[in-house]
């Protein structure tokens, strides 16, 4: 049967995509907060702020993926291609940095699709289904309108 340990460098990774799942519901908040400051309603400053967020977001998180991909390559399996080409890197660090940095690579990766998921698509629908309340209605909520 297989296991899998939390190590503190899986810890950093997990940090990480949390951090970054943050980061795009900020970039999305202000976004919503310009179009509502430009004069649109609500639903309207609703979709153009999640519209115009969504490219930042999922260049930073495309750019992430393709790091955390390289770090489980060239640290996961010795005789990857990746591997291969940083060995004398591996010499300097040692070898037992192979298992934390595959392990950092893997639970980074893992975080970042899944906040992608729940934190772009699952928010959105969310502030979207909320809006349509009354009580949610007012532009003050998402950051118009200030005094």
């Amino acid at each position: 049967m297989d296991s899998s340990t939390l190590t503190i460098p899986g810890i950093a990774g997990i940090i990480l995509a949390v951090g970054m799942g943050v980061d795009a519901n900020i970039i999305t908040g202000e976004r919503i907060k310009e179009e509502l400051n430009r004069g649109k309603n609500l639903n309207a400053a609703l979709r153009s702020g999640y519209q115009r967020a969504l490219s930042a977001i999922i260049d930073g998180n495309i750019t992430t993926i393709i790091v955390a991909i390289i770090l489980m390559g060239a640290f996961g399996v010795p005789t990857s291609v990746f591997a291969r080409l940083l060995r004398p890197l591996f010499f300097a660090f040692g070898a037992s940095t192979e298992g934390v940095i595959y392990s950092f690579g893997y639970t980074l990766m893992v975080g970042v699709l899944l906040n992608f998921v729940m934190g772009v698509l699952a928010s959105r629908l969310m502030v979207m289904s909320l809006s349509n309340f009354k009580i949610f209605q007012n532009k003050k909520l998402y950051g118009g309108e200030q005094a």
